[in-house]
C-alpha cells in the first residue's frame, strides 16, 4: 500500500511540475504545441519509470547501495575538483570547451567510484559497519540446503526447536534434482528423493522458520556440478551451507564459505557420560569380551554393558563407568545398577 501511495505522489508531483512550465512566461514565447507537449512528456516519464521498477522485481541491495554511493562520492569529488581547478582555469584563455569540463569531469569520476564499488560490494560492510551488524542481528544470513541435508532431515527438527533463526535458502536446482530423484526407476533413488520432498513441505508448513526457493544468480555455471553450484549460490548470498557431505564441506572451506555438516553437528549435541550417570538401554548383542553385552541409545551412541550377557534382548538400569571417543563415535562402558564386582 506505502509503494502504491508513493507511486501516486510522485505521478502528481511530475504533472505539477508539467503544469507550472506550461504556465511560466518563457513557455508563451515558444511555438504553441511545445508547452503541450512537455505537458504529455512529464505525465508519461513518471508511469514509464513506475512501469521498469515494477518489472524489476528483484533487487539487490548491495547492487543499488553501491549504485548510489558511487554516484554520491563522484559528485563529491566533481566538486572538489572544479574547485581546485577554477584557479587554474581562471588564468587559461577563454576556451568554449573548458565550460564542458566539469560535465566531462563528473562522468569520469562518477564512473570511476560507481565501477569500484560494484566490485567490491562484497567487502562493503567495511565501508559502513553498520549493514552487516543489520544483517546479523536480523537474522538475514541465509542457511543455504542441499540435497543432502534435506534428506536427512534432522535439519527440519532443529529448524523447528529454533535452534536456526535466520531463514532457509533451497536453490531451485537442488528442488529439480530432489523432482527427477522422486520420479526415477531406481528404487532406493527414488525413496530419498519423496523424503527430500517430504522434508521440504514439512519446512515450508512451519511457522517457526522461513523457507525460499531461490534460482540461481547471473554469473550461475549450469554445467558446474551441484555441490559447487550450491557453494557458489551461498557465496553470493553472503550465507552459509548446511549439508551432511562432507566433500562438499571441503569445498566449500577452499572457497571461504562458512558450512555446517549436520553429522558434526548431531556428534556435538549428543548427551556427555560422566561416571555414575545412569542410562536405559535395549541389549542386542554380546560384547568382545565375555560376560559383556551391547546396546545402542537414540542417537546411535554404543553402550558396553559388563556382566550382562544373560540379559541381552532385555533393557537394564545401568551405571556408567566410562566412557571412550573414537573415530566412530562416542563408546559408553556401564555396568548394571546394584551388580558388585
Amino acid at each position: 500500500m506505502a509503494l502504491v501511495i508513493l507511486r501516486a505522489i510522485f505521478l502528481m508531483v511530475s504533472i505539477g511540475i508539467a503544469v507550472l512550465m506550461f504556465n511560466s512566461a518563457p513557455m508563451r514565447q515558444v511555438a504553441a504545441w511545445l508547452p503541450w507537449a512537455v505537458l504529455a512528456g512529464m505525465t508519461i516519464l513518471p508511469l514509464a519509470v513506475i512501469g521498469v521498477d515494477g518489472l524489476l522485481r528483484r533487487k539487490d541491495l548491495s547492487v543499488i547501495t553501491s549504485v548510489y554511493f558511487g554516484m554520491l562520492i563522484g559528485v563529491f569529488l566533481t566538486y572538489v575538483a572544479i574547485l581546485a581547478l577554477t584557479p587554474l582555469l581562471a588564468a587559461v584563455p577563454a576556451n568554449p570547451l573548458l565550460g564542458w569540463l566539469p560535465s566531462i569531469l563528473g562522468m569520469i569520476l562518477c564512473y570511476i567510484c560507481t565501477s569500484l564499488l560494484l566490485q567490491t560490494r562484497n567487502d562493503f560492510r567495511f565501508l559502513i559497519p553498520y549493514v552487516e551488524f543489520a544483517r546479523d542481528v536480523k537474522g538475514l544470513r541465509p542457511n543455504v540446503l542441499d540435497s543432502s541435508s534435506i534428506i536427512d532431515g534432522r535439519v527440519a527438527d532443529l529448524a523447528e526447536s529454533g535452534f536456526f533463526q535466520s531463514r532457509f535458502v533451497v536453490p531451485s536446482f537442488v528442488v529439480d534434482e530432489l523432482q527427477e530423484s522422486a520420479e526415477s526407476a531406481d528404487k532406493f533413488r527414488r525413496i530419498r528423493g519423496r523424503r527430500g520432498l517430504d522434508v521440504l513441505a514439512r519446512l515450508r508448513s512451519g511457522k517457526a522458520i522461513e523457507l525460499e526457493v531461490a534460482s540461481p544468480q547471473g554469473d550461475d555455471d549450469a554445467d558446474a556440478t551441484t555441490e559447487s553450484r550450491v557453494v557458489g549460490m551461498a557465496a553470493d548470498l553472503g550465507g552459509r551451507v548446511l549439508t551432511a557431505d562432507a566433500n562438499l564441506v571441503k569445498i566449500a572451506g577452499v572457497r571461504s564459505v562458512h558450512a555446517i555438516n549436520i553429522h558434526d553437528l548431531a556428534l556435538a549435541l549428543r548427551p556427555v557420560f560422566v561416571p555414575g550417570d545412569t542410562l536405559d538401554v535395549r541389549l542386542v548383542k554380546p560384547g568382545e569380551e565375555p560376560g559383556q553385552a551391547v546396546g545402542y541409545l537414540e542417537d546411535g551412541t554404543m553402550v558396553v554393558v559388563e556382566s550382562a550377557r544373560d540379559q541381552i534382548g532385555r533393557t537394564v538400569h545401568a551405571s556408567v563407568t566410562s566412557t571412550l571417543q573414537t573415530s566412530a563415535g562416542r563408546l559408553v562402558f556401564a555396568r548394571p545398577e546394584g551388580h558388585r564386582g
